[in-house]
């Protein structure tokens, strides 16, 4: 019966652990060990419970046991705050890389008040929102949804930005691998002047 039961155990271990129709934090608010950080490494630092982004350009991918690492439908809330001038991202369904930006999968504005037009809660390059609907210096939450190819983004609970891959008449030829699959996530380091904190990353899925 013993080990019967060990068995069980390792085999549900195995899977990592579900993120099953409840909220799973992604960040443990001590340290990035559940992150695997691209080129430049110093630019993410834990503080006060609080992911600090300071520091050239970088990506956090998340390679920790939930959900196995993997997410396809889902739901992500993130609770952060952008200094003025910051610009970062929350990338999903995407996948490590050494280097530059991630190629796979897309990516959720974070910006209110950088010279990019494309403010926060636009899906970057395919459905972007000029509109600033937060302030540097406060929390705010993004809640991303996604449910088959349909994209929605929420800042303070409010739906700011909808995206249906399929519906989509003008996407380019050359979008390459940002598309709807399935992958992990990712935070950015934009640029030496973008200062961001995340207080919080939690995730659920169906």
């Amino acid at each position: 019966m013993k080990k019967l039961l060990a068995l069980m155990i390792l085999f549900t271990t195995s899977l990592g652990i579900k993120a099953q129709d409840q909220w799973i934090s992604l960040f443990n608010g001590k340290d990035l060990q559940d992150w695997k950080i691209s080129e430049n490494p110093n630019s993410f630092t834990v503080e006060d419970g609080l992911i600090k982004i300071d520091g050239p350009r970088a990506h956090a991918f998340y390679v920790g046991e939930v959900n196995g690492g993997v997410f396809q439908d889902f739901e992500l809330m993130v609770e952060l705050k952008t200094m003025p001038k910051a610009n970062s991202g929350i990338f999903f369904h995407t996948v490590y890389q050494e280097k530059g930006w991630p190629e796979k999968g897309y990516e959720v504005q974070v910006n209110q008040s950088h010279g990019d037009w494309r403010k926060s809660g636009s899906l970057y390059s395919f459905n972007d929102v000029r509109e600033t609907y937060v302030n540097d210096g406060e929390w705010y939450t993004t809640h991303i949804i996604v449910k088959g190819d349909h994209v929605t983004v929420k800042l303070n609970g409010q739906t700011v930005m909808e995206y249906v891959e399929s519906a989509d008449e003008n996407r380019p030829e050359n979008a390459g691998e940002k598309r709807i699959d399935k992958g992990t996530f990712a935070i950015q380091a934009h640029d030496p002047e973008s200062v961001i904190y995340y207080k919080s990353i939690k995730v659920k899925v169906p």
